[in-house]
């Protein structure tokens, strides 16, 4: 097999292209927004640059080519693509609340009339019938849908890039040595080093602070007068830039969708040289002979998460002091502020499973026979996974989307919202037990913010009491129906956000945090308890209408999605209705909403085991009209949820295997994590490890983005296609499952080991109890173990067939070896 690796080339000859090229996405499913490169002069480059110190940082011997080439910065909500270009660098920007569109009134006016007919047709199995009038009739208004993705020109709107930073050097160098880009996720900063073939070395730094609410971009050389470029803004659309000494402003009003003016936004870059001077030229900075250079980049919009207004105060004000306010610190102080902010986050947890190979990242991707002995490439992408949802959640944000906050073009794929069908969810799977619970805010608070909107399309839509909200969401309040059942009818996604508020109480046992959820999961109990009704034919409580997250199944030759209780929508209802109860039993409150509870759970269907040995999809047992799509819904029972398990459902754990097998490992990114995840849950960790291999696949070749399959690109984004960031997180889930459980009741240690991690450990991991675990393992056996408990409690530790019990208070640590026995 041909090998592009680049170290084994020499000189190679990168002859691109001159201008920045401005554009829009693809459409959602196809990659064309990624595959258009970033282009620079053409110059010989060097691939003889040394490996960075340290395990934790992808590097790479060449200029970012594609925006899935560079790699992400971000502070939570300022976030940047730097690409590394020598003769012209490229800093993509992203703020996490830039949307276009507004708040519109979307729900159905007729649904709540039309809902009983809808349900009386699928009582009498007449399933075509009945979804086909659920389309008519219970759809959002016309012209209030998302444009099936494709909404950055309409009301319902879609996340966009902010615009792009171009530094433009000058004298570009026809040769250069010692090339490396990186990003160490250690200190969360990317770094570009060259040397030019004058012998002039540059280095060039980016980080994104959340301490100081700034991009910081520095420049030196090690020699004297060196650094000269422009530095520009731009945007492909409603910008306007405004040069001024050492400023350049650019600010823009977005397309509200209904033929006005939406959000506001502003921007403003701010050039401190050290030597050399600095002027304004047109729509341009000018630095010249300068020693070294800090450029700080503010941004915001007027954007202020307030249903149903969403408007704010005007961003520049704001944006101008948090730019005067870093300016008065010089670079090494807002660095080692940026840092000091990041790694409390990020180094409490280490995960080590072999040595990383001296090869930039991109190489290591590139030959399947390589990543599967790598067994380093998976410590990184979980690693990786935990720095960018610090770098795309952070408190006080919002929460991060289908691309976490990295976006290129006006039109982004699935407009970059919040699908509640898996992916925002699956954006925070790792949340808790990856350490970073502080990250878990943005989704908290968001939940919260739903509940307002939620309840008017409840009562609208469906003349129902509580709140919901379906398939899709927006930053302007959308919580309705969109405009296809097929994919859009999922009503039981409020439930499923209340999972995640369940699942953080569960983790960090804090009382007070459950008493600020209780009335979001009261209101979406009331909801459901008003949701489900009796099947005429069963008396069973049923979902009516709902679909099976984008699957679909057969009557007779016809492909149809709406059904009554699809097996995802019992296994919510009883997630929900048995936290509802734990958590009224903790607080001491709603005993009658309690009851009704429980005797709801008592009325919801049973999963079932289908013709094949499978967990049925339905309740009844459906042909699949894709017998390996990509969704496995009805899995949410073995993850994230704990309903099914080998020990406690065996025959049901049994089933979901035969599921997993006739879905197939093919798929996309996001699915190949899910699926990883449930293989975990099932104590299969050498096919969960396949999954993962099969997810770091790379998705490009030396010169074209694939547009088919999943996998990964050179910077190990996640490849749908095109980039959705849930399969990186899904990853970091996977892998801490493999390596440790809690949701059974005990603590199981390395559950799903696979052969090839022979030897490792893994520290900082969290567990539901309120804890933390360190876990060594040699040989494949495990040989220490220590448990540190934050809340104190009492708890229980499982291994094979050894098990140990400890009681501590909180702040207190114990040590077993690996038979359990306590050592100190």
């Amino acid at each position: 097999m041909t090998k592009l690796l680049f170290s084994t080339i020499g000189l190679l000859l990168l002859v691109v292209g001159a201008a920045p090229v401005a554009r829009a996405a693809g459409a959602p499913g196809d990659s064309r927004a990624a595959s258009q490169p970033t282009t620079e002069s053409a110059l010989e480059l060097a691939a003889d640059a040394a490996p960075p110190e340290g395990p934790l940082a992808l590097w790479y011997r060449r200029p970012a080519k594609h925006w899935v080439e560079a790699l992400p910065v971000g502070n939570g909500r300022l976030g940047a693509m730097v690409f590394g270009g020598v003769t012209r660098e490229r800093l993509q920007l992203n703020e996490d609340s830039l949307w276009s569109g507004s708040h519109q009134e979307a729900d159905n006016p007729n649904a709540a009339a039309a809902l009983p007919e809808v349900r009386r047709l699928l009582f009498e199995r007449k399933y075509v019938e009945a979804e086909a009038l659920a389309q008519r009739s219970l759809t959002a208004t016309p012209k209030t849908g998302t444009g099936f993705g494709r909404s950055a020109k309409l009301p319902y709107g879609s996340y966009q890039t902010l615009g792009d930073l171009w530094l433009e050097f000058d004298v570009p160098p026809a040769r250069v040595e010692r090339y490396r880009r990186e990003l160490d996720l250690d200190t969360a900063v990317a770094r570009t080093t060259y040397t030019s073939g004058d012998g002039v070395t540059f280095t060039r730094e980016v980080f994104s602070s959340h301490p100081d609410q700034v991009l910081v971009v520095r420049l030196t050389a090690d020699r004297p007068a060196s650094i000269s470029f422009n530095a520009r803004l731009t945007r492909p659309e409603r910008s306007t830039t405004r040069p001024s000494g050492a400023e350049l402003e650019m600010t823009g009003q977005l397309d509200n969708g209904a033929g006005g003016g939406g959000m506001n936004y502003a921007t403003k870059l701010r050039a401190v040289n050290e030597g050399g001077s600095i002027s304004a030229g047109e729509n341009a900075l000018r630095v010249e002979r300068a020693d070294a250079v800090t450029l700080l980049f503010a941004a915001g919009t007027d954007y202020a998460n307030k249903y149903p207004t969403f408007r704010g105060d005007a961003p520049a004000p704001r944006i101008a002091a948090q730019l005067d306010a870093a300016a008065k610190r010089p670079h090494v102080e807002l660095l080692a502020r940026h840092v000091a902010d990041y790694q409390p986050l990020f180094r409490p947890v280490e995960l080590n499973l072999g040595d990383a190979p001296n090869i930039p990242t991109d190489e290591r991707l590139i030959d399947p026979d390589r990543a599967a002995d790598d067994h380093a490439l998976p410590a990184l992408l979980f690693q990786f996974g935990r720095y960018l949802l610090i770098a795309s959640s952070r408190p006080g944000d919002l929460p991060a989307n289908l691309q976490g906050i990295w976006a290129d073009g006006i039109q982004v794929p699935w407009n970059g919202d919040y699908h509640l069908n898996i992916n925002l969810q699956m954006n925070y799977w790792p949340v808790d037990v990856a350490n970073l619970s502080e990250c878990f805010e943005p989704l908290g608070a968001w939940v919260q913010s739903l509940v307002a909107p939620g309840t008017k399309t409840t009562r609208a839509q469906w003349n129902a009491s509580g709140w919901t909200v379906h398939t899709v969401n927006n930053v302007w309040g959308y919580t309705t129906v969109p405009e296809a059942v097929s994919w859009g009818l999922s009503p039981m996604n409020g439930p499923w956000m209340c999972q995640h508020l369940w699942d953080h109480y569960a983790y960090t046992g804090d009382v007070e945090y459950l008493r600020t959820i209780w009335p979001v999961l009261k209101g979406s109990a009331e909801f459901a308890l008003d949701w489900h009704v009796p099947h005429p034919q069963t008396g069973r409580l049923v979902s009516a209408p709902s679909v099976s997250p984008e699957n679909s199944f057969l009557v007779g030759d016809r492909k149809v999605a709406v059904s009554a209780s699809p097996t995802m929508d019992v296994q919510l209802a009883r997630d929900l209705f048995e936290h509802v109860v734990a958590a009224a039993d903790a607080l001491k409150v709603e005993p009658e909403l309690r009851a009704r509870c429980i005797a709801a759970i008592e009325k919801l269907p049973p999963m079932q085991v289908g013709k094949h040995g499978q967990l049925q999809e339905w309740s009844e047992d459906f042909d699949e009209a894709e017998p390996h799509h990509r969704h496995i819904s009805h899995l949410f029972g073995l993850y994230p949820a704990g309903q099914i398990s080998p020990s406690k459902t065996p025959e049901l754990a049994r089933a979901a295997r035969v599921t997993l097998e006739r879905r197939g490992d093919e798929g996309t990114g996001w699915s190949c994590a899910w699926k990883a995840t449930c293989w975990a849950r099932l104590g299969d960790g050498d096919r969960a490890r396949q999954l993962l291999l099969t997810q770091l696949r790379v998705a490009t070749t030396i010169d074209k983005i694939l547009t088919h399959g999943g996998g990964s690109y050179p910077n190990l984004f996640c490849a749908h296609p095109p980039f959705q960031i849930d399969g990186n997180f899904g990853a970091t889930a996977a892998i801490a499952e493999m390596l440790v459980q809690s949701h059974d009741g005990r603590i199981d240690l390395l559950p799903a080991l696979p052969q090839a991690w022979k030897a490792g450990h893994v520290r900082g991991l969290r567990v539901r109890g309120g804890a933390e675990v360190d876990v060594r393992w040699s040989d494949r056996q495990l040989s220490r173990v220590t448990l540190r408990s934050t809340t104190g409690g009492k708890y229980f530790l499982a291994h094979g067939e050894s098990a140990a019990q400890a009681e501590l208070k909180a702040g207190e640590a114990a040590t077993f070896d690996g038979k359990l026995n306590l050592v100190k």
